[in-house]
């Protein structure tokens, strides 16, 4: 029986993933978090046997909380669960110290044998995962996203999603103002101009699922 922390600052996310890991008998306690921020006090003041960490959320996104984890706990395992897809995020997560990535909508059907994989300190991956880590390393040209920080990464997916400046400041819980700092960092890494040159790169790229209409 499993001390677990779920970080995500979804409420009904929270309660869900609650239930399915009550309902497969794995846990004992289950501590909940909001922000990176309070998961971090929750792991420095509470018995923790693995978590649960959702990749955005507002402030400390989730990589840069796995990183701050993982100075503290080195050993504590670490699963990350995530409503974007596997190719957009989870690379970037195992680099940081997770063992392993699940989508949410995968999560009723693979949550109790991903969670029991990592805590034998295994890495949980999916055979889709598993083929893009097969890509990455046949592909022996590194693409100019990679040189973007997780935080960047975060905000290009918002800008090709549509949004604009205020909104992608309200969902990150920073200031307009520092997310057209973050824009400007992008265009400038990508050698690019425009939102328009930047969603035409994730589509020739498929760096993210691109909303119709």
């Amino acid at each position: 029986m499993l001390r677990v922390l779920i970080a995500d600052d979804h409420p009904i996310v929270l309660k869900g993933l609650r239930h399915i890991m009550e309902d497969a008998g794995l846990v004992r306690t289950v501590t909940e978090a909001q922000s990176g921020e309070e998961a971090l006090a929750r792991i420095r003041e509470t018995q923790i046997d693995v978590v649960l960490l959702d990749i955005s959320m507002p402030g400390m996104d989730g990589i840069e909380t796995l990183e701050e984890i993982k100075k503290i706990r080195p050993l504590l395992p670490v699963l990350m669960i995530s409503m974007y897809p596997e190719k957009d995020y989870a690379v970037r997560a195992f680099k940081a110290g997770a063992l392993g990535y699940l989508e949410k909508k995968s999560a009723p059907e693979e949550l109790a044998t991903a969670i029991k994989k990592v805590m034998r300190r295994e890495r949980y991956i999916t055979p889709t995962l598993a083929d893009l880590l097969a890509d990455r390393i046949a592909d022996t040209a590194t693409p100019i996203h990679e040189l973007l920080s997780n935080r960047e990464l975060q905000v290009m997916k918002l800008i090709v999603a549509g949004r604009s400046l205020k909104e992608i400041g309200a969902e990150l819980a920073l200031s307009p103002k520092t997310i057209g700092t973050f824009r400007s960092r992008i265009l400038q890494k990508l050698n690019m101009t425009s939102n328009a040159d930047i969603v035409r790169y994730a589509i020739e790229k498929k760096l993210f699922e691109i909303p119709s209409g």
